[in-house]
């Protein structure tokens, strides 16, 4: 990065992060404190009203706002096919955001950078199936729940998760009440992540299971430095399941990863996958999409679990 672009660099940081010390700065550009003075110096000779306190760092002026960014048009249609995809998959009140959001970027680009930001949205496109019926109902009121820290109650439709068949009263869904802490849209799908009081521990729920959600006079405080990931299975996960699936299958089962799924391991025979789950029937409706392809090597119970089903579907398949 060149002087230059590391002097805005730096103006945008501090515009967006506020206070920011020295070794800070220095860390997130790859510079030495020497340089981090340097450029302070000339940021305020160059007229950015560039604050300095001593035990607190840098920011700017209150008051003090960048112009207008202009956008390239690859930064533009990016902008674009991000507010297009809010657009799809969010309630009403944020899909007029984001339009508007889409409008005001197309206006403030010149003509020219217009029509060629026009000619690449034509060229690529972003189909995402749109949020419908509870997912869009419960967006707006889970979203306040979240910004009022208030705890919600709701009756849940779980499918399977538990250590045996859910009950006809399970079935109709049972009443929980959860501390609400983020929202993640997965593969078309809406999910509340949150501390559940029933099971007394983070849980992920999908919106298209929960009715009769309500959000309670009672407050919550969210865990400090808590950060929404998807990525880090909620809970404890204390069963291992490990399964092989034939060459053939290899390529799809990474394609269709499970989220239960935490290292692969190809092998000359196939791929071999380790998952972590609660219950043994976490990951029975996934295994048996695969058929014959997969092998389930570990636990017992879970191969116990699959011929019982196969057993069951052989038997509703039997001729008349």
């Amino acid at each position: 990065m060149n002087r230059t672009d590391r002097l805005l660099a730096i103006v945008l940081e501090l515009q967006s992060q506020g206070w920011q010390r020295a070794e800070d700065l220095a860390a997130r550009f790859e510079i030495t404190k020497r340089t981090v003075y340097r450029d302070m110096q000339a940021l305020s000779e160059a007229g950015v009203p560039v604050v300095s306190v001593p035990g607190q760092g840098y920011r700017l002026a209150e008051g003090y706002f960048l112009p207008p960014l202009a956008f390239t048009p690859d930064e533009a249609v990016m902008l674009l096919l991000g507010a297009d995809f809010v657009a799809q998959n969010f309630d009403a009140q944020y899909r007029a955001a984001a339009q508007a959001a889409a409008r005001k970027i197309e206006a403030a680009l010149p003509e020219q950078r217009r029509a060629a930001v026009r000619d690449l949205q034509r060229a690529i496109r972003f189909i995402a199936g749109e949020a419908e019926g509870p997912q869009q109902q419960w967006l707006p009121t889970l979203r306040r729940a979240i910004l009022e820290r208030r705890t919600v109650r709701f009756q849940y439709h779980a499918r399977g998760g538990e250590a045996a068949p859910p009950s006809p009263a399970q079935a109709a869904g049972r009443p929980r009440q959860a501390d609400p802490y983020g929202l993640a849209h997965v593969s078309g799908a809406w999910y509340l992540v949150a501390h559940d009081h029933l099971r007394r521990a983070l849980r992920h729920f999908r919106l298209d299971r929960i009715e009769s959600l309500a959000v309670l006079d009672k407050s919550f405080e969210r865990p400090a430095g808590f950060l929404l990931d998807l990525a880090q299975p909620t809970g404890q996960l204390p069963l291992v399941v490990r399964a092989l699936f034939r060459p053939a299958a290899a390529r799809w089962v990474r394609e269709e990863r499970s989220f239960f799924a935490v290292s692969e391991e190809p092998r000359p025979d196939g791929l071999l996958v380790t998952f972590r789950v609660r219950h043994e029937r976490d990951l029975l409706q996934w295994l048996l999409g695969w058929g014959a392809q997969v092998r389930v090597l570990e636990p017992a119970s879970v191969r116990e679990l699959i011929a019982r089903e196969a057993a069951a579907l052989l038997e509703n398949h039997r001729p008349v």
